[in-house]
């Protein structure tokens, strides 16, 4: 039968194929669940669309795309008081304000699609360009002008499977890496993990440990994530606040809302001293990945009590002692994940500005306004 692709925006998880899940199985990052929280609980300045991809009227493809109005922010970030960051905020505010992303910018990693494999990833991959095309006549319907259009974040191996006449007239770029951490197969408790790091390493965990003590660690249900939602949007936007860069800002009932869809596939992680919430962090099962995701502290006293790198102890432990195969700790604070043994994986993505004239600079334009990192990759094992 002759393959006859096409396309369908969505933009609520009511309106999905019933068995759009059955495409997403390998990745939580597409089931229809997550799509639900995204609903309830994006960022205000995100606007979410949901693609499906078909052959006559079989369902072949899914995606997922984000339009972001940077103009709705406040801050990109406070950390960075320099003369840079001063012109990067003017030069974003005023001419890549919108952003179309196939993708998804709250996420390290490829969660922009999922294959049938019956269809040449070739076809599927230039009828989501077509579907990017489409939403950007719906966007400016709607009085939305789309500045920049980008894909993200692909592996190596996965820039390899496109073909380079699709995505000719693009920047592909490289920022920070999607750091990962691997889980040997004969670590089954902590202790093994603690076992194969070298003198240096296991006697920074004991530091860390016993920084830590006074500190309690709870996994909160529902309820208690309800609760605290205050103190835990204080110390979540403390974090994100003081980081480099932010094209977005979680919603305030964003925890609760994940808890409520997801249930036991998302798990938080409170840290008191005296009954007060000075720290949190969250992961979700993803098949045999374990995916951490926002966190936020106390800065005083995560510097005190290493509060940080306990999380990152906590993290590893649980996942061994769970069956996990990997972590993927994503971006930032890429040396002290290094240092508990995560590995830096480059990620690529895709970019350009609508307007020919300024997409001609888009690779100078980008590599003087992306932040920079400069970090020591650590290795602390035997």
């Amino acid at each position: 039968m002759k393959t006859t692709l096409s396309h369908t925006i969505y933009s609520s998880a009511a309106q999905l194929p019933e068995n759009w899940n059955e495409l997403a199985v390998e990745n939580i990052f597409l089931i229809k669940e997550y799509i639900e929280i995204l609903e309830k609980s994006g960022p205000t300045n995100m606007t979410c669309h949901f693609i499906g991809i078909f052959n006559n009227s079989e369902l072949v493809g899914i995606a997922i795309s984000q339009f972001l109005n940077l103009n709705q922010l406040d801050s990109f970030g406070d950390r960075d008081k320099c003369i840079k960051s001063s012109v990067r905020n003017i030069v974003f505010k005023n001419f890549c304000s919108h952003v179309l992303l196939l993708g998804n910018n709250m996420l390290t990693g490829q969660n922009a699609y999922a294959f049938s494999n019956k269809i040449d990833k070739n076809e599927l991959q230039l009828e989501l360009l077509k579907a990017m095309d489409t939403l950007k006549e719906k966007l400016k319907k709607s009085g939305k002008k789309v500045h920049i259009s980008s894909l993200k974040d692909f592996e190596s191996s996965e820039i390899d499977e496109f073909n380079p006449q699709l995505l000719k007239e693009y920047f592909q770029f490289s920022t920070q890496p999607n750091m990962v951490f691997t889980i040997l197969e004969n670590w089954k408790t902590e202790q093994d993990y603690i076992d194969a790091l070298s003198k240096k390493y296991r006697d920074q965990y004991k530091r860390a440990r016993k920084k830590a003590e006074g500190i309690e660690k709870r996994k909160l249900n529902l309820q208690e994530i309800i609760a605290h939602e205050e103190e835990i949007y204080e110390l979540y936007f403390h974090v994100a606040q003081n980081a480099p860069f932010n094209t977005f800002f979680l919603a305030k009932n964003h925890f609760r809302v994940f808890k409520e869809i997801l249930k036991d596939k998302f798990l938080f992680y409170g840290y008191f001293i005296d009954n007060k919430l000075i720290g949190f962090n969250t992961l979700i099962k993803n098949g045999t990945a374990m995916d951490t995701y926002f966190l936020g502290y106390d800065d005083s006293i995560q510097k005190e009590k290493m509060l940080y790198l306990n999380m990152l102890y906590d993290m590893i432990a649980y996942s061994i002692n769970k069956g996990f195969h990997e972590i993927v700790f994503a971006r930032t604070a890429l040396e002290i994940k290094s240092s508990v043994g995560a590995k830096p994986v480059e990620v690529f993505g895709f970019i350009k500005h609508e307007t020919k004239l300024i997409d001609r600079c888009t690779k100078t334009i980008f590599n003087y306004l992306e932040p920079k990192t400069e970090w020591q990759e650590r290795n602390p094992f035997k």
